[in-house]
């Protein structure tokens, strides 16, 4: 009996998931789960749009995975020197140990947000001060920065659709776009769609604080895994200062401790490098701010200014006051003794979780050369027709046009012999057709770019 099999997304439950990090393979064929990832049910906010304007932009597995490598990609950058990952590190919650981040003409203004649950809000703006009107939006902003990634247009730089034609010039990322939008062309809206998707994928539900949550009610009841201090710091938080309590669920509402689309200031107001800032009301989620081993993912506020949960609680007891400071915080200090100010760092510290971490499908794509050496692709359609007393398997996929791919065949998914190569028609179309023998065999298209 001939048996035949397309390389494609239902034979991922043999393979393993995040083969793809760290050595330059990408294989569209089995793909990470961005799209479907697990969320606690308790968390209800999100921020994806749905259209019509902004357009919808759901998480896709494939969009997602653009995104990854345009996130990681330093030709993005006017001197190829800097990538989104460069201001906003896995290892620190996607934001960065220094208080300024470098760019390719100096250092950033503020410092770098985390991206950590960047989805899970009911704020739709974005930046420090909210400038950018959505996520997408915010992705391209960095790149057209004159400091940042340096395609501004002005004081000599080149501009996006200089970027675009870079991009276009290189042919895996021809070969991506196709395969995410079906045909190769590269614009700073599918760009943004992409990168956003990625961001919005990087999330973090396995805390102490969603273990607890997952075995009560509400927010407000005791964590039966928590200690005393823990819970009492989890009432800390939630209550208003009128009731004894810190009030900082009041900005920073659990269990997302996303920012309130209407908080004003906090009362920090300092720039890096001196002057005053007032225009700073946004804040990342208060998850993962501390990393698994207890310490800062970075200096907090948008200055960098205050480096310890000390000096962080010190603040907000008695802040000082200004013309943009949010009414919440326009009151008289705080009744925090030493006792109760340890029992909320205690609770802040449940926040982490740990496979944000280390979890492949957030990590570079690239080998450590820092190049992609392959790609598969997945195959759309296939058919099985008799041929002269043969059997022959006719199978397509979507490529760019020109461009030339590999097929090769497989009878175990680990060892992938070469069969022969296809060219793209001008429509993109990649059709070739396989003359079946006996035993089960799985075939595939590849491409791989060329040496850099």
């Amino acid at each position: 009996m001939m048996k035949f099999a397309i390389f494609h997304t239902s034979v991922l439950s043999l393979t393993v998931s995040g083969a793809m990090a760290q050595t330059g393979i990408l294989d569209l064929t089995r793909l990470d789960n961005y799209a479907n990832q697990s969320k606690p049910a308790y968390i209800l906010r999100d921020n994806t749009p749905q259209g019509p304007n902004p357009p919808a932009n759901a998480i896709t597995n494939l969009g997602a995975t653009l995104g990854r490598v345009l996130f990681y990609d330093k030709r993005l950058s006017r001197n190829g020197t800097i990538s989104c990952s460069s201001c906003h590190q896995q290892s620190v919650a996607f934001s960065d140990n220094n208080t300024a981040s470098p760019g390719v003409a100096g250092s950033t203004g503020r410092h770098s947000m985390r991206l950590i649950n960047s989805r899970f809000s009911a704020e739709r703006r974005f930046f420090w001060d909210e400038r950018a009107i959505s996520l997408e939006d915010q992705t391209t902003r960095p790149i057209q920065d004159h400091v940042e990634m340096g395609f501004s247009g002005t004081e000599g730089d080149p501009t996006f659709s200089d970027l675009v034609t870079r991009l276009s010039a290189i042919e895996e990322y021809r070969v991506l776009f196709a395969a995410v939008y079906g045909d190769a062309t590269i614009t700073e809206p599918r760009v943004q769609r992409a990168l956003a998707q990625f961001v919005r994928s990087i999330q973090s539900f396995d805390s102490k604080y969603d273990v607890g949550r997952a075995q009560v009610a509400n927010n407000n009841d005791p964590f039966p895994n928590f200690t005393q201090a823990e819970n009492n710091g989890k009432t800390i938080f939630a209550n208003p200062p009128n009731q004894g309590g810190a009030g900082c669920a009041g900005c920073h509402r659990p269990p997302e401790f996303d920012i309130d689309p209407n908080s004003l200031n906090n009362g920090v107001i300092g720039k890096i490098g001196g002057g005053t800032d007032l225009t700073n009301t946004r804040s990342p989620s208060l998850r993962d701010f501390l990393n698994p081993q207890g310490q800062l993912n970075g200096p907090m506020m948008h200055d960098g200014s205050l480096t310890t949960l000390a000096a962080m609680i010190n603040h907000y007891v008695a802040p000082p006051t200004n013309a943009s400071i949010d009414p919440r915080l326009n009151r008289p200090p705080l009744n925090l003794n030493q006792t109760r100010r340890d029992e909320l760092i205690a609770f802040l510290r449940t926040l982490t979780g740990s496979a944000v971490y280390t979890d492949p499908k957030w990590s570079s794509p690239f080998n450590a050369s820092g190049q992609l050496t392959l790609i598969v692709l997945p195959a759309t359609a296939a058919r099985l027709q008799p041929n002269a007393g043969a059997t022959t398997a006719v199978f397509s996929a979507t490529g760019v046009p020109g461009l030339s791919y590999s097929v090769e065949s497989s009878t175990n998914l680990v060892q992938w012999n070469p069969v022969t190569t296809v060219t793209a028609s001008s429509a993109g179309a990649l059709v070739h057709a396989v003359t079946l023998g006996t035993t089960t065999t799985f075939f595939r298209f590849t491409y791989t770019p060329p040496a850099s």
